[in-house]
């Protein structure tokens, strides 16, 4: 069984070019979901909304 069948994942604005590897991204109220674009059966991890959210201005502020 998919077990990304529950999940409206989307790639990243970023992901066209080079290859055009990256990850999708999934979000639910809780938490997003993230998996490998190029393996997207291979699985995906569950990030906390509040740590992806954290992460994610992160990398937008070049704090990494």
């Amino acid at each position: 069984m998919d077990q990304n069948l529950h999940f409206e994942f989307r790639k990243s604005s970023y992901s066209v070019g080079k290859g055009q590897d990256c990850v999708e991204v999934a979000d639910t109220l809780r938490a997003s979901a993230v998996r490998d674009s190029k393996h997207p059966g291979a699985g995906h991890l569950m990030f906390p909304a509040d740590e992806w959210k954290s992460f994610i201005d992160s990398v937008k502020h070049n704090r990494f």
